[in-house]
């Protein structure tokens, strides 16, 4: 099963991994395949440079190391799924979230996050 995690899951699974629920810890640790959308790189950087994140500064530092220590590849955004976040239409319009959640129906992927926003897009989820 592949997994794309969420924002805040890649901050918790690095950082502190017993914020993730028991289902979330029981799936990263048996996935066949883990992936980061490059929209996180975008939101977590946008959101430590406005003080939103101020506890994010090394993963921002060593964002290749730090994908690389936890076996996590990174997917990058393409014209569908930019395309496909502008078209589903549900009343959500954090830009990182469409992002994330078109990326994760368009590859087939379970997407790893404890916001339920989520459920409003055509995803599965698991937290």
């Amino acid at each position: 099963m592949s997994l794309l995690l969420d924002t805040a899951t890649l901050i918790w699974a690095t950082a502190d991994p017993s914020r993730l629920s028991p289902a979330a810890a029981a799936a990263l640790d048996g996935a066949d395949d883990l992936f980061v959308s490059a929209a996180s790189a975008w939101e977590v950087a946008t959101k430590h440079r406005l003080g939103r994140l101020p506890t994010v500064g090394r993963l921002i530092e060593r964002w290749d190391t730090e994908l690389e220590r936890f076996d996590l590849g990174q997917l990058d955004i393409a014209h569908r799924h930019t395309i496909r976040a502008g078209a589903i239409d549900v009343p959500h319009h954090d830009p990182f979230d469409r992002i994330i959640a078109a990326q994760a129906e368009i590859e087939d992927m379970t997407l790893v996050a404890n916001d339920r926003a989520f459920d409003l897009f055509p995803v599965r989820r698991l937290w």
